[in-house]
């Protein structure tokens, strides 16, 4: 496997936090940060895929046409942005 360096800046109390899980799972904070990143580049990558299948042949048209019959009410009050 190749690697490759990057260097990483992070806030203290990010980072302290991640030298406290990485201590509790027994791995180097590197390992833990390697496999953080990978965890969240496989539910990013899973979730594109299965909103692109959801989609199949869905368009903008489509969309657009739906929202023509969507129904013209206010927002509720918690809905409003302030």
């Amino acid at each position: 496997m190749s690697k490759a360096t990057y260097p990483l800046k992070l806030p203290i109390s990010v980072k302290k936090a991640a030298q406290r899980l990485a201590a509790e799972d027994g791995v180097s904070l590197n390992q833990w940060i390697a496999a953080a990143v990978a965890e969240k580049v496989g539910v990013v990558e899973t979730a594109a895929e299965f909103f692109k299948r959801r989609a199949g042949d869905a368009s903008g048209a489509g969309l657009a046409k739906f929202l023509r019959h969507a129904p013209d009410l206010k927002p509720e009050d918690e809905d409003r942005i302030r």
